[in-house]
């Protein structure tokens, strides 16, 4: 790691490099109702890129849940060494497909994981398609993090159980390539969901962690609680407490389902907005997938020694 700089959030992170961005992407996907488009943003220089799959939210917005969400998490990771690859999944309201009478809407749970799973099919062709990326993409390290639903599908490539409601069959979509995730307000355990949600996203009913045992850091929200999904209120935390080990759960406090305003800049569906928290947030899950991706480096040990050490902490870490 180089030399380290001070983030506006206290958390040391390496020197922020120029960043470039190339979209979409059109990956044709047999049987998809649509192409997968993707956008691509990475360093614009240097090799043995480690690449984080980005997944966005199930949200209200018209364009957070699409690859044009995400950017304060997409540009910082890609200007700290990171490539960051962000499909937009069938479920995005850029695509109108929502109220189809496809039997996987309005979510389509497995349609997302499989997307991610089709994007590390075809890396080398994405490294093609993006002018100056050839060949700059380390296959062996790679990452996925995702936001609410998005937490949910990066816990079904970490191992995350789940049943095909329409039959109540196992499915398994799990991807050993994925060598750490990051799951940020994701839903939790099907035992503990209330009846709306129940209701209308029967697939969370079957939800399970026994068998995440992918490396995995869970960000929650200290005050993200929705009666609606849950009334227990440490639900979105179950993919930490429920799964094996090695784990790291980190709250944040005082922050709502958005944590400060990860979807995008000035996104209005915020309720928390807080730029600080989502400095913090972004430096912290860097510097995880630092240490993850790369044994020995030691920017984990430093960014929670930094969470630690500081006067008003925004957050807590705890790990297993």
């Amino acid at each position: 790691m180089s030399a380290p700089f001070t983030e506006a959030a206290g958390i040391p992170v390496s020197d922020p490099t120029p960043v470039m961005t190339f979209s979409p992407v059109v990956l044709p996907v047999p049987g998809r109702t649509v192409d997968l488009r993707i956008k691509v943003s990475a360093p614009a220089s240097g090799g043995d890129l480690p690449v984080i799959l980005l997944s966005h939210g199930h949200g209200p917005s018209n364009f957070v849940s699409s690859l044009h969400g995400y950017g304060p998490l997409a540009d910082f990771w890609a200007a700290h060494g990171f490539a960051v690859i962000q499909p937009t999944h069938l479920d995005s309201m850029t695509l109108g497909l929502r109220e189809s009478d496809d039997p996987e809407a309005p979510l389509y749970w497995r349609s997302r994981a499989e997307d991610m799973r089709h994007i590390l099919d075809h890396l080398d062709r994405i490294e093609a398609a993006v002018p100056g990326l050839g060949g700059r993409l380390d296959h062996s390290r790679i990452a996925a993090a995702g936001h609410s639903m998005g937490g949910h599908t990066v816990g079904l490539l970490c191992g995350q159980g789940v049943a095909d409601p329409a039959g109540g069959t196992p499915v398994d979509l799990s991807d050993a390539r994925v060598k750490a995730g990051v799951l940020m307000a994701p839903p939790g355990g099907g035992e503990d969901l209330a009846a709306f949600a129940a209701e209308h996203y029967p697939v969370l009913r079957t939800t399970g962690f026994a068998a995440m045992t992918t490396p995995a850091l869970v960000v929650v929200g200290e005050n993200d609680r929705n009666p609606a999904f849950s009334d227990r209120e440490d639900w979105r935390a179950d993919a930490y407490h429920l799964s094996p080990g090695p784990k790291s759960l980190l709250t944040l406090f005082g922050a709502e389902h958005g944590l400060g305003g990860v979807g995008m800049y000035d996104a209005a569906e915020t309720t928390d907005e807080n730029p600080e928290r989502v400095a913090a947030l972004r430096a912290l899950v860097w510097a995880y997938l630092r240490t993850t991706l790369y044994p020995g480096d030691s920017a984990w040990a430093d960014a929670i020694a930094a969470l630690n050490g500081m006067p008003d902490p925004l957050g807590t870490v705890e790990s297993k």
